[in-house]
C-alpha cells in the first residue's frame, strides 16, 4: 500500500533561494529512481512545474497558481490553499525550512541551516524576526527534521533540544552524467572570454557569507599573474554591489568575469576546466559545489567551515579565512590535482543521488512511526 506524500515546495521561487531548490530536486529525482512504497505530491507555484519538467513528468503536481517571489504570498497560501490541499496524505513534508503554524501532521520538516543564528548580522529585521518566532514553532511541529549534514544536524539538537532521534541526515545527491569534452572546454574558454591562462572559479551568489572579499583579495595580493581569472558564478545577493565595488577598488576589472547564472551545460564545462572550484563561504549547511566539482574531475579548495571540512573530507585543500593562507592554493591545487581528483571519486560514493534518495524515503518511513 502506497504511503501518499504531500511535497510542500511553495517557498522555492525558481533561481531566488540557492542550493536549497538543488537539493530538494535531486532528493526527490533520486527517490523516484528507487523500488519504494511512497507516491509524491507536489504542491507548488506553476514557475516551480515550468523550471522542473523532470519531477513534475514523474509526480502529481498542485498549484495554486502564480504567487511571484513574494514571500508574504506564500505564507498565505501554506496556511489557507496549502492547509485544505493536504488534507488526507499519510505525510506532510516541508522541504523549505519552516512550517506553517496550522495544517495536517505528521510532518517531515527540512531545515537546511541555522545560519540566523551564528550570523544574524547577515539578515533583515524583518527576516531575522520571522525566522526567531517560526524556526522553534517549526521543529517542535515535525514528527522528524531532515538536514542535509551532521553539522546542520549538531546544530538544531543543540538549538532546540530536540531528541536525536528526530533528527535524521538526507546528504545532498549528484548525478554523474558525461563529463565535459576538450571542445566544450575551448568553447566556454572563448564565449566568457577567459583567454589562454588559467583559471578558478566560484558558484555562488553574492551573499555576504559566500565571502567573495577574500577571492578578490587573495587575486590583488597573490594571484598576480596577468592572464589569470577568476570565474564568479551565480544570482545577485545582497552583497552584490560590495563585490562590483571592490573588483573596481582592487583594478581587477579585467581579471574577474561575471556572467552571473549560466545554462547548466556552460556551468560544468566552466567548472571542468578550471585550475580548481574555490568556495571560501564562512557558512554553509552542505556546499554542494564541492561534491560537483569532484565529479566532473577538478581540484577542489574551500574554507575550515565544519559542513565544508565533513562533505570534502580528505578531498579538498581546507584553507582558514585568511588571505595570505589563500597565497599558494592554486599552486598546490596543481601540484596534487591528480591525487585531489582521485580523492574526490572516492568522496563522491557518498552522495549518489540513490544514497540521497534512500535517505529521503528512511525519514518518510520514520515520520510515521
Amino acid at each position: 500500500m502506497n504511503v501518499d506524500i504531500a511535497v510542500n515546495l511553495l517557498w522555492c521561487n525558481p533561481g531566488e533561494v540557492g542550493g536549497s531548490e538543488e537539493y530538494l530536486v535531486r532528493q526527490l529525482a533520486g527517490l523516484d529512481g528507487l523500488n519504494n512504497d511512497v507516491a509524491l505530491t507536489l504542491c507548488c507555484t506553476s514557475a516551480f512545474a515550468r523550471a522542473h519538467p523532470e519531477l513534475t513528468e514523474r509526480f502529481a503536481v498542485r498549484s495554486p497558481g502564480r504567487l511571484g517571489g513574494r514571500r508574504p504570498a506564500r505564507i498565505v497560501a501554506e496556511h489557507t490553499w496549502l492547509a485544505r490541499q493536504t488534507r488526507g496524505f499519510d505525510i506532510v513534508h516541508h522541504g523549505g525550512g519552516t512550517t506553517p503554524l496550522i495544517g495536517s501532521r505528521p510532518i517531515l520538516l527540512t531545515v537546511h541551516d541555522l545560519q540566523y543564528l551564528e550570523l544574524p548580522q547577515y539578515f533583515s529585521p524583518l527576516r531575522l524576526r520571522y525566522l526567531r518566532m517560526m524556526m522553534p514553532r517549526s521543529v517542535a511541529r515535525a514528527s522528524v527534521v531532515a538536514t542535509p549534514s551532521e553539522f546542520v544536524r549538531g546544530t538544531v539538537i543543540d538549538a532546540f533540544g530536540i531528541d536525536p532521534a528526530r533528527v535524521v541526515v538526507v546528504p545532498h545527491g549528484v548525478a554523474f552524467g558525461v563529463a565535459p569534452t576538450a571542445e566544450q572546454v575551448g568553447d566556454v574558454r572563448r564565449r566568457y572570454r577567459l583567454g589562454d591562462g588559467p583559471y578558478a572559479v566560484y558558484p555562488a551568489m553574492t551573499h555576504p557569507h559566500k565571502n567573495h572579499r577574500l577571492l578578490l583579495a587573495v587575486m590583488a595580493r597573490h594571484w598576480s599573474d596577468p592572464t589569470m581569472r577568476l570565474v564568479l558564478l551565480g544570482g545577485a545577493g545582497a552583497a552584490d554591489a560590495e563585490v562590483d565595488r571592490a573588483i573596481v577598488d582592487l583594478a581587477l576589472g579585467d581579471r574577474v568575469i561575471r556572467p552571473g547564472r549560466v545554462p547548466g551545460a556552460d556551468r560544468d564545462a566552466l567548472i571542468a576546466g578550471a585550475t580548481a572550484l574555490v568556495f571560501p563561504s564562512r557558512y554553509e549547511g552542505f556546499g554542494a559545489p564541492l561534491i560537483e566539482a569532484m565529479a566532473l574531475g577538478t581540484p577542489v579548495i574551500c574554507g575550515d567551515h565544519p559542513a565544508l571540512r565533513e562533505v570534502a573530507g580528505s578531498a579538498a585543500i581546507v584553507l582558514p579565512d585568511d588571505v595570505d593562507a589563500w597565497s599558494g592554493a592554486l599552486d598546490e591545487a596543481r601540484r596534487r590535482r591528480a591525487e585531489l581528483i582521485a580523492a574526490g571519486r572516492e568522496r563522491l560514493t557518498h552522495y549518489t543521488l540513490e544514497a540521497s534518495g534512500a535517505a529521503l524515503l528512511a525519514a518518510y518511513h520514520r515520520t510515521l512511526t
